[in-house]
């Protein structure tokens, strides 16, 4: 234990009940899915729109869209992309393609029509599934895509409703829709085709199964290379963590979308490995009492599991009313995508009864790399502000921030790159071999995140990656907005910061140089309104501010650190 304690300090606080090391399982996440179903076929396994899927009705539906994008010329390793909200058909779709040994791609349903195309044609997707009320805008560029298969589905498509309702929710625009191509295939075709899973081996160590995009710790979205090894061992990992004594009824809150790496373990992933259900929600509650009564709906008779941000948990944590429903099934809670703050935690706990603690990952590891434990040993107590202790079969170490190479002390004094290794790290980013060689180095993934570790293990962000900008929990890189701004026609120079802000964490800001003959022709808000038509919500900047010129380096690279710490000037003197 000495040795342990030397080599991996964060042994002494280890968790009560959870293994230090898991065994992962050579299997694909398709054998995830079918040993699951074959143990627990009567299972809830998703509950969305108030309609069930048992594992045994899941498993059959996976098996129907397998057979049918095998009947499409679909083979092993070409990539399928998905424009999906949490829904029945996210889960099924994504289950289909590991049971073929297809990649998946899932894009945000509130992208605009230049980050579709980049993230289409990136990846190389073949096919594409997409909610029909959301294709208005990957229409604008399909036709610059390689995509051979286009299928669309209704967001109600497999929520059990009668054909009446289902016509009479559109015609009443309780349902939402939109129009497909007149070429494009039916969702609800291909899952009409009888089952007939050609056999198909899938190597899970090296086989891709997942091109996650992520702007990594710079840059233009690049797609991490996940494979079943590193999704399935991320899962295991999280069922030890949150407790291997949670009965396998138990659910798996989706509030946050599937299409981001965090619920995509933390809910969809672990639910099948443990045999608990999915609760989805197509969005955000607008009203946290939608919450509360699903949870006081469906928990009945079981515990529920929420993974969720700083920004969620405070809304539930001022939304009136809560006390007028039973939320005791709700008894864990992992916070991710940014800090958590005491006050947060703490009026979460009290006003819900569930824990909640911090934890910390990366789209490139798939993602979760340590948590605060739910139960620490007797006496050793609680330790807030840290993104906590590394998961099993993980290490972390701090090396320092000039070369890399050497390892930092223990203590608020070793502060350096905060560096990752273990099964959960991806191979690498997707045809980018200089990235990923500088991001993964002797098989340590390299996070670009500034931490300390305590002499206990506990490790501390101390800043996030350089220019990252973390705006209501969403990550965003300035570099990807510099990138779209650039190709706008009147824009000659720009550089995107993030500013503090109490409401929503940081707001980006874009200073912009227009090209001469547009000055005077163009307003600030201009800009803003093209933003909101061609990029997400999340990216669009708040504030817009036109220059004569930027501040550069000596080689013409634009210093964005100065723009920043100006803004900040200006601020400390209101």
């Amino acid at each position: 234990m000495a040795e342990d304690l030397g080599a991996r300090p964060w042994y002494g606080d280890w968790p009560v009940g959870v293994p230090k090391t898991i065994e992962i399982p050579n299997i694909s996440l398709g054998d995830l899915l079918r040993d699951t179903a074959r143990r627990l076929p009567d299972n809830k396994a998703i509950i969305f729109l108030d309609s069930v899927l048992t594992y045994r009705q899941l498993d059959e539906l996976v098996d129907r869209l397998a057979t049918a994008f095998h009947g499409l010329g679909l083979k092993k390793g070409d990539v399928v992309a998905m424009m999906l909200p949490n829904s029945h058909q996210f889960v099924v779709t994504y289950y289909a393609c590991q049971r073929l040994g297809l990649v998946t791609t899932a894009i945000n349903p509130t992208y605009k029509p230049l980050e579709i195309k980049h993230q289409l044609n990136d990846s190389g997707a073949k096919a594409f599934v997409v909610l029909d009320s959301v294709y208005a805008a990957a229409d604008k560029v399909m036709g610059q895509t390689q995509v051979k298969h286009l299928i669309g589905t209704n967001i109600v498509d497999l929520a059990g409703l009668s054909p009446i309702k289902k016509f009479l929710g559109k015609l009443l625009k309780k349902i939402p829709t939109g129009e497909m191509p007149a070429n494009a295939i039916k969702f609800t075709d291909l899952v009409k085709t009888a089952p007939n899973v050609p056999q198909v081996e899938v190597d899970a160590a090296n086989d891709l199964a997942v091109l996650q995009y992520t702007g990594g710790t710079t840059g233009t979205p690049k797609g991490g290379m996940l494979t079943a090894r590193n999704l399935v061992s991320n899962s295991l990992m999280g069922k030890a963590w949150v407790g291997e004594d949670l009965p396998n009824n138990s659910g798996y809150v989706g509030v946050l979308p599937l299409f981001h790496v965090f619920a995509m373990t933390c809910v969809m992933n672990i639910a099948v490995a443990t045999g608990g259900f999915q609760l989805l929600f197509p969005r955000p509650p607008e009203s946290m009492l939608e919450w509360a009564a699903q949870i006081q709906k469906w928990g009945q008779g079981c515990q529920m599991v929420m993974p969720g941000v700083a920004v969620l948990f405070n809304k539930i944590n001022h939304t009136e009313g809560l006390e007028k429903f039973n939320l005791s099934p709700l008894i864990k809670c992992m916070s991710g995508a940014g800090p958590l703050p005491r006050e947060v935690q703490l009026a979460f706990e009290k006003k819900t009864g569930a824990l909640v603690v911090e934890g910390y990952g990366l789209t490139e590891s798939s993602p979760v790399v340590t948590a605060n434990p739910f139960t620490l040993p007797e006496g050793k107590e609680r330790v807030m502000g840290s993104i906590g202790i590394p998961f099993p079969n993980t290490d972390c170490k701090i090396m320092d921030l000039e070369t890399g190479e050497k390892e930092m002390p223990l203590g608020p004094e070793g502060v350096g790159e905060l560096c990752v290794k273990g099964p959960q790290v991806m191979k690498g980013y997707f045809n980018r071999p200089d990235e990923t060689a500088r991001t993964i180095r002797d098989g340590w993934l390299y996070t670009g995140d500034i931490a300390y570790m305590d002499e206990r293990g506990w490790i501390f962000i101390m800043d996030r990656a350089k220019d990252l900008v973390k705006h209501k929990g969403y990550s965003v890189f300035p570099k990807e907005v510099e990138d779209y701004l650039f190709s706008h026609p009147d824009i000659l120079e720009v550089a995107v910061v993030g500013l503090p802000n109490p409401k929503v964490g940081e707001i980006l800001k874009a200073f912009v140089v227009l090209k001469p003959d547009s000055v005077g022709k163009v307003s600030e808000q201009d800009i803003i309104a093209w933003c909101q038509e061609n990029m997400t919500h999340y990216k669009v900047p708040s504030v817009v501010e036109f220059r004569q010129d930027l501040p550069k380096t000596m080689v013409g690279k634009v210093l964005r650190r100065v723009l920043k710490d100006e803004e900040m000037a200006k601020a400390k003197q209101a």
